[in-house]
Parts: C-alpha cells; sequence; structure tokens
C-alpha cells in the first residue's frame, strides 16, 4: 500500500489527483476527513484521519503501507512533524520513504539558507539516519504561487506585487511534481537519489504578468515593491508576524539568484514528464487568473 500525507494541501491533493487520474490505489492521510471533500470522490482514494504528530493517531494510515510520500505543511511545526513521523513510519514497518522536500536542499547546512529550506535539510538528514529507505524530490516555487489572493496577485488592481526587482525564478507546475511523484512511488531504483525539478524557463516577474496578460486579455502590471511594503502586506491580509519575516527572508533570498533561478529539467527527462510553461500553465488557468474559478 502507497500512503499519502499531507493529502488535502496544495501539493497533495494533485498528486492524489494523479493516482486517481491513473486509476491507482492509494491512500491519503488527513487531519479532518471533513477537509477531504474534493477527493473522497475518487474511487481509488481511502481517506484515513490521523496527525503525523500524534504515533497513536497514525495506526490505520500506516497498516499495510511499503512506502509513503511524506508532505506536510511547512508553517507548522515541519521539523518536529515530519521527525515524530518517521519515527512513526519506521515503527509500523514502512521501507521507503519519499520526501516531498524544496529546491535548495542539500547543498550543504548553512545558516544563510531561507529558514524553510533549512527545516527541509534537516528532516532529509534525520530521514537519512533513519534507517530506512529514503528518496527526496525537490520542487522549486509552483506556478500555482502566482493564482489571485494577498498580497501578490490583485485582480482589483490588475497587479502582481513582489519585492523581486529584475531576478529570475524557474517555478514548475505542481502537476509535472505529481507525475514524478506518482512513477517515484511505482518503480525501484529511487533509494538514496534526490530528484531537482523546476520549470522549463527562467522568468522574471514582468514576464510573468505579461504571460498571464496573454492568456486571460487582462493586462497585469508589474509591480516592483520593497521587502518591507511586502511584509507589510502580508500582516495586513493576516499572516503571523514570523511568517511574513519568513517571507521576507525567501524574497530576499531568491532576488540574489539562489537555485531557483537556474532551470533543471533533468528530472523530467528522466521520469518523461513534459515541462510545462509558464505560458501553457496561465492558459490552462485562466479562468482561475480572472477570478471566474477556483483552482481546481
Amino acid at each position: 500500500m502507497i500512503l499519502v500525507t499531507g493529502a488535502t494541501g496544495v501539493s497533495g491533493s494533485l498528486i492524489i489527483r494523479e493516482f486517481a487520474r491513473q486509476n491507482a490505489q492509494v491512500r491519503a492521510l488527513v487531519r479532518s476527513r471533513a477537509k477531504a471533500r474534493a477527493i473522497e470522490t475518487f474511487p481509488t482514494v481511502e481517506i484515513v484521519e490521523g496527525n503525523m504528530l500524534r504515533p497513536e493517531t497514525l495506526g490505520a494510515a500506516l497498516d499495510n503501507v511499503d512506502r509513503v510520500l511524506m508532505i506536510s505543511s511547512a508553517a507548522e511545526r515541519m521539523l518536529e512533524t515530519q521527525s515524530t513521523f518517521i519515527d512513526a513510519a519506521k515503527k509500523a514497518g514502512v521501507r521507503h520513504i519519499i520526501k516531498f522536500s524544496g529546491k535548495g536542499s542539500g547543498i550543504g547546512y548553512n545558516t544563510k539558507l531561507f529558514r524553510t529550506v533549512r527545516l527541509h535539510e534537516e528532516i532529509e538528514r534525520y530521514l537519512e539516519g533513519s534507517g530506512l529507505a529514503w528518496t527526496h524530490l525537490r520542487p522549486s516555487q509552483f506556478m500555482q504561487f502566482y493564482f489571485p489572493g494577498a498580497p501578490a496577485m490583485n485582480l482589483t488592481t490588475n497587479t502582481l506585487s513582489l519585492p523581486m526587482e529584475n531576478a529570475r525564478l524557474s517555478p514548475v507546475a505542481i502537476e509535472d511534481v505529481a507525475k514524478v511523484a506518482f512513477a517515484l512511488l511505482h518503480s525501484e531504483g529511487h533509494e538514496g537519489k534526490s530528484y531537482d525539478m523546476t520549470g522549463p524557463e527562467a522568468l522574471t516577474m514582468a514576464e510573468i504578468a505579461e504571460q498571464i496578460s496573454q492568456a486571460t486579455g487582462r493586462t497585469i502590471e508589474y509591480v516592483n515593491i520593497t521587502l518591507e511594503e511586502y511584509r507589510r502586506a502580508l500582516l495586513a491580509a493576516g499572516a503571523p508576524p514570523e511568517r511574513a519575516d519568513a517571507f521576507v527572508e525567501l524574497w530576499s533570498d531568491r532576488r540574489g539568484g539562489n537555485s531557483e533561478s537556474r532551470v533543471d529539467l533533468g528530472t523530467h527527462e528522466i521520469f518523461g514528464v513534459h515541462p510545462t510553461t509558464f505560458a501553457e500553465f496561465a492558459r490552462w488557468n485562466a479562468a482561475v487568473f480572472c477570478g471566474e474559478s477556483m483552482p481546481s
């Protein structure tokens, strides 16, 4: 049996949809069944409630599980959550954990790295020392980040406001990552390996705004705001101060030319996945970018 944790999040739910598309059996771990309505109708998906931080709730989720795709929120005690889950999985007899990680992990612990990347790296090291077979899947920023929402994409003002100056990023579509994750969970020979993923183009924010404009027929303008303006916008949107500080740190790192600015399609090639361009992604999701529908 294959288990996917964090199955109601943005990444987890799209990966579960890939299982459904492939008509493949999978068990989905959720903290609340009420939040799993979008995936519970898929006939090949088994929903199990449990909390990764509470091993006593994971018996049904881990029963007869051989492989796990481990995902959890970066905002909620990620290091403790995933380390606790690794211990529970090992005790339950799981053989192989594929960690859904982040681009930039694995280059050697560096206190200058963005804090979430540092946490991913600590978890990777913990998993590697657990005695379980391991694989790390390290996608770059997701294209879904640019969907409408505070404070970046504002449909009222038709602006994309980010503190990125003219720096470039190579965002990847989660659908591409889901296809690779599915392949990792259904094939052998990936133990002890790490797979980085980016999209096929390194784009400035102005180029991203232009591609959204072309897909939607709306004129979206990129506004280069300061790091402090971005922090204030996050706080105004209800983000906790520590979360706002973390995102300011992230954008400061990204506009400095980190690893997410370089295109790496090696993983796409290994698994035979067509790399989705941002223009394709924007066309397929034009209704979302126009505020006419919610992301699937």
